[in-house]
This record gives C-alpha cells, sequence and structure tokens, in this order.
C-alpha cells in the first residue's frame, strides 16, 4: 500500500513539474500560439470583435501578456475583405485586448510606421504603452 501511495506521490509530482516546466518556457521568450490553440482563437475572436470574420495570421508573437500579430480579415471563400495590418493586443484580467496604436506618434522619417515596425516605431511604441517586450516586434524590412 505505502508502495502504490508513494508512486503515486512521485508520478503526480513529475507531471506537475513537467505541466510547470512548459509553462516556465512559454514565459522564458517571445512564441507563436499554435494553430487552433485557445490562446491563438483568443487573440483573433479579440481582433474579430463581433464580426465572423476569419483571418490569415502572416504574424504572431505573444510574450508577458503582449501579443503583436499582423493578419488579413477574409471572407468565407477565402478572400481578402481588407488590407488588415498589424494590431497590438494586451492580455488583461485573462481577456485580450486590441491597443489603439493610433496613439503611438507618427515619425516624420518613418512613413510605414507598424507596417514595418522599424526601431523608431517600436521605440515609440514602448514610450506609449510601457511594459511592451522588445521582442514581440519583427524584424524591420531593409
Amino acid at each position: 500500500m505505502k508502495t502504490r501511495l508513494l508512486t503515486l506521490f512521485f508520478f503526480a509530482l513529475s507531471f506537475s513539474l513537467f505541466v510547470y516546466g512548459h509553462q516556465v518556457d512559454k514565459g522564458a521568450g517571445p512564441y507563436t500560439p499554435a494553430k487552433a490553440s485557445p490562446e491563438r482563437q483568443a487573440i483573433l475572436d479579440a481582433l474579430r470583435g463581433d464580426q465572423k470574420t476569419m483571418f490569415q495570421v502572416h504574424y504572431l508573437k505573444v510574450h508577458r501578456g503582449w501579443c503583436w500579430i499582423d493578419t488579413t480579415p477574409l471572407d468565407k471563400q477565402g478572400r481578402a475583405t481588407a488590407e488588415g495590418g498589424p494590431n497590438l493586443l494586451h492580455l488583461e484580467n485573462g481577456t485580450w485586448k486590441v491597443m489603439d496604436l493610433s496613439k503611438v506618434p507618427d515619425d516624420p522619417n518613418d512613413p510605414l510606421g507598424a507596417e514595418d515596425a522599424s526601431p523608431g516605431f517600436v521605440k515609440n511604441v514602448l514610450k506609449t504603452f510601457p511594459g511592451v517586450p522588445r521582442d514581440i516586434f519583427p524584424k524591420p524590412l531593409k
């Protein structure tokens, strides 16, 4: 009986460490949530709002409760319905919220702004939204 309990205890401990280890790995750096994962679905639902839109995801990185995503909205046949583009989201009280990028100051020397996520644009985002990790942004185009 003691052997069974001890074996069960070690199994539970091993499983807990396995699960905890995967959670720590996620927090260690930026990652892309897997397709059809609950986290990815929640991010896309935040972008979707009340609309029944599908998205083609071009870029997606999450780190420390922040997300940078670049999408194109699609109709049911998979055709683009609008231009789309990048968005910044923040996880607040368990819900992803789309941040207003119009609050980020424009840089006259950086006409692409969010479309290129240039170092100047990222610097302005970090000032506007404290706590955003720099590593969620794509490398700027040359």
